[in-house]
């Protein structure tokens, strides 16, 4: 299993050569690819009518695992170490990272700069 971040979808609508997409390359070594309730509401939000029916076709594949109060607890650690350090990152990517972390599912994302920040979690790109 594989949490997907938002980056790796974004680039999947973007690219015309679906096949050169970190997705493609995902989805032909993992079988089982999921993301999380942030990133369903950042994809959500940002998506464009043309990209709609793809979007809800894409998400019929997907495994979508919630954010609840563990991942909440985990994202409350992750922000207070980024804090102290003095090395915030976005808030979405923070619940991104906890749900991750919370499942001990490795993150797929195209954001090393943001990730990487996080403590014990597993990145492919």
């Amino acid at each position: 299993m594989i949490l997907l971040d938002s980056s790796i979808l974004i680039e999947l609508f973007r690219k015309k050569d679906k096949k050169k997409t970190l997705f493609h390359n995902l989805s032909q070594s993992h079988k089982n690819l999921c993301i999380s309730t942030i990133t369903f509401y950042e994809i959500g939000i940002g998506n464009r009518k043309s990209h709609l029916e793809y979007w809800d076709l894409l998400c019929e594949n997907l495994t979508i695992i919630p954010f609840d109060k563990t991942c909440s607890e985990t994202a409350i650690a992750i922000y207070l170490d980024l804090l102290k350090t003095n090395k915030l990152i976005d808030l979405a990517d923070i619940l991104i990272g906890a749900t991750a972390l919370t499942h001990n599912i490795p993150l797929a994302t195209l954001n090393l700069k943001h990730f990487e920040r996080i403590k014990d979690l597993e990145i492919y790109n």
